[in-house]
């Protein structure tokens, strides 16, 4: 997949959708009756990308504080979302040593991955960071796992929403009709190829989550060093 062009073909879309007032609002954001969990696999960015992030988030926050921003302890970048979140999940259903076998025995797929976050792109719901891994070894790695977990009967539902081939960090969600929507796209653009900077991806996280990877409501697994 061609990344740039991919992510730009998402922002020029949302970004028109946006403008027509055709964007979609999340109504569980703030619901206290939202009990949907899964298990994902991801990585999280450094202390300094996150710096980066929240300084972007802050000029957002500066024309419109009514959508959800995500704080540095939940953002991440999906490598694979093994349960997608469904109501009723809760980790005691699996026995979360057999999922970690199968991640431990591809390990070998995945080495001196660094990330590059550059640009800022966007869905019809949310704001995304665009994120450039150095080379293929993350997508073979996707492949690896999904081969790996096909060949067993564990409870596992990857790829049920759309085949993840990017490596975004989803960063705001739209909860509430856009203040004003000029400014906010004013925004966008002027973080569109923003440099947020490189880092080196050393560890996975394997984590029980809520639709959102709230902090106080993640669980981490395990942590795989790489």
């Amino acid at each position: 997949m061609d990344l740039k062009a991919h992510y730009k073909k998402l922002f020029d879309r949302s970004v028109q959708n946006i403008l027509n007032n055709k964007y979609v609002l999340d109504p569980e954001i703030d619901s206290n009756n939202d009990n949907r969990y899964g298990i994902t696999l991801l990585i999280r960015p450094s202390e300094k990308v996150k710096k980066q992030i929240q300084r972007f988030l802050s000029a957002l926050k500066e024309v419109d504080n009514s959508q959800y921003y995500y704080p540095n302890t939940d953002i991440h970048i999906t490598v694979l979302s093994i349960i997608s979140c469904q109501t009723g999940f809760s980790l005691n259903q699996i026995n979360a040593e057999e999922y970690l076998t199968v991640i431990e025995e591809n390990l070998d797929s995945i080495a001196n991955l660094e990330i590059h976050c550059k640009g800022i792109t966007a869905s019809d719901s949310a704001v995304m960071i665009q994120g450039f891994p150095s080379d293929e070894s993350l997508n073979s790695f996707r492949d690896s796992l999904r081969k790996a977990f096909s060949k067993t009967n564990l409870k596992q539902s990857i790829d049920s929403r759309y085949t993840l081939l990017t490596a975004h960090s989803t960063v705001c969600r739209f909860k509430a009709p856009i203040e004003n929507t000029a400014e906010l796209i004013a925004v966008l653009e002027k973080y569109k190829h923003y440099d947020f900077g490189t880092f080196q991806v050393n560890t996975l996280d394997l984590v029980y989550n809520d639709w959102y990877q709230r902090a106080e409501k993640t669980q981490i697994i395990h942590q795989f060093k790489i």
